[in-house]
């Protein structure tokens, strides 16, 4: 990474057009001290005019203005704040990669740091939409290439009057929005809500007049507005799903790499066709080789890959607009189960596909959770696991003794986030019905710790789950992510025809 951000302060006023000094935070120990006016002179001329006119809105602009006409409908008269975030440091003067709120994406397309989405009330009902965004950076100050996070640092953002053309909404200056919303805030009898946890700044600006119960019920809605996805959105989560499709090739085609070194070749293989199909993972991979597969989130992926043993990929590439998919692979090192192995694998199946049978318009959101369960604890009876319980099926779901070695629930919603709509009211989401659009994963798994004594010692250290992202239909469901084989014999062909 390069040296140098230096502190500078142009000396006199000429070298900042006439203004105050402007100082710009650089390295303590950097090597340069200071700006001479030549050099500061110098750096504000010469440039070519690099505006861009006549841009196309982003493809999602007229589905986030719809997004926006329902958030204005729920909440008349009242002023609506969503920002987008701050970076976020990671270690002295090093960020990490910026992703913007969820919330704020699904609104508007824009996936910018420090920006805001308002809502301002235009009387009883309906509202004017409005961005604050950072412009591009100052050539008269030196901001551009001064600051740490100028234009010469960290690359060109687009102009305001070109995020205008992008997003088909008014932008103003991000560095006047707490000022600005303060003041409206107070002058106004509108009460004000915010999405909190993503700009503190913000929040403190309002702390006066927010509620923490009300700015509770924006979140939820929020999260609520994105059950049900739009045309656009599938599209995006195919994408998604396709490029998850080609990570999983990836990984298998190197697997002898990663038995030459370890579960951080798996990792980084699938991330390397998450960068170049998309914006990055959707979450962290799970990576998990042998006995690791028996950890729900096992994301140090630092262990052996040793043939004879399992892989639990759990993986999925977020597309360039934020979608991601999720996907969970069981895969024989060796390219074949064992018998055992088969055993295990071939319950997790029977109840994956008796859990994506149960997705369908009119179903209980929670009917292929207990599809699913219901196979698997079958299986658990049937290999005598729960003998001594004395219970059949029907009890030991009722007291829930399967989970010993299932644990999680068997699925989730899937789109902008990997556990998407999570802050959505239960009543719309777990306790709902399934409608078309709705988009979610069918993922039961059956893990047997390493030292769990209940078990046979060979039954130890395995773990298997399978999953796959759904799409509700107007007639059933498809399966977004079947470009990977699931059956234990396909999966067998599959790996060995990239051997």
């Amino acid at each position: 990474m390069t040296e140098d951000r230096t502190p500078a302060v142009a000396e006199n006023p000429e070298a900042t057009g006439g203004e105050e000094p402007q100082q710009f935070k650089g390295r303590k120990n950097g090597l340069y001290s200071e700006v001479s006016d030549d050099l500061a002179a110098s750096m504000k001329t010469g440039w070519a005019d690099t505006e861009l006119h006549g841009l196309a809105p982003v493809a999602q602009a007229r589905y986030a203005a719809e997004r926006r006409a329902r958030l204005s409908a729920a909440f008349p008269g009242e002023r609506l704040v969503i920002p987008a975030g701050n970076l976020r440091v990671r270690s002295n003067d090093t960020d990490y990669n910026f992703r913007a709120a969820s919330e704020y994406v699904h609104l508007t397309g824009d996936q910018t740091e420090d920006a805001v989405l308002v809502a301002e009330p235009t009387g009883a009902t309906g509202h004017e939409f409005g961005l604050y965004l950072l412009p591009r950076s100052d050539r008269e100050n030196g901001e551009f290439w001064l600051d740490g996070h100028g234009e010469l640092w960290v690359g060109r953002r687009h102009s305001l009057a070109e995020q205008e053309q992008l997003l088909g909404l008014p932008a103003r200056d991000v560095r006047k929005a707490a000022d600005e919303l303060a003041a409206r805030a107070k002058d106004s009898a509108a009460p004000t809500r915010i999405v909190r946890g993503y700009d503190a700044g913000l929040e403190a600006a309002l702390a006066d007049v927010l509620d923490a119960e009300k700015d509770a019920e924006l979140r939820e809605f929020l999260s609520g507005l994105r059950l049900v996805k739009d045309e656009w959105e599938i599209g995006e989560l195919r994408a998604a799903c396709d490029a998850t499709v080609k990570g999983f090739t990836d990984v298998v085609r190197e697997l002898g790499q990663a038995v030459a070194t370890s579960e951080r070749w798996i990792e980084g293989t699938f991330w390397r066709r998450a960068r170049v199909e998309g914006n990055d993972v959707g979450y962290g991979t799970i990576a998990a080789a042998g006995p690791h597969a028996t950890t729900l989130h096992w994301v140090r992926n630092d262990g052996d890959v040793r043939p004879g043993e399992l892989l639990l990929l759990d993986a999925g590439v977020e597309t360039h607009t934020l979608y991601t998919a999720d996907v969970t692979r069981t895969l024989p090192i060796s390219g074949r189960f064992t018998d055992l192995q088969r055993k295990i694998y071939e319950a997790v199946h029977d109840a994956q596909e008796a859990g994506i049978a149960a997705v369908k318009p009119g179903a209980r959101f929670r009917d292929f959770h207990e599809a699913s369960q219901r196979v698997l604890a079958e299986r658990l009876l049937a290999w005598g696991l729960l003998d001594g319980s004395g219970y059949d099926v029907e009890k030991v779901l009722e007291l829930g003794l399967q989970r010993r070695w299932t644990l999680h629930g068997t699925g989730h919603m899937l789109g902008l986030d990997v556990h998407d709509c999570a802050h959505s009211r239960r009543e719309e989401h777990v306790d709902a019905l399934l409608v078309p659009g709705m988009v979610l994963t069918v993922e039961p798994g059956l893990y047997f710790q390493q030292d769990d004594l209940t078990v046979p010692q060979e039954y130890r250290g395995i773990g298997v789950r399978i999953e796959d992202d759904i799409l509700v239909t107007a007639d059933g469901n498809e399966n977004l992510s079947a470009g990977l084989p699931r059956r234990a014999e396909d999966v067998e062909a599959w790996m060995a025809s990239l051997a």
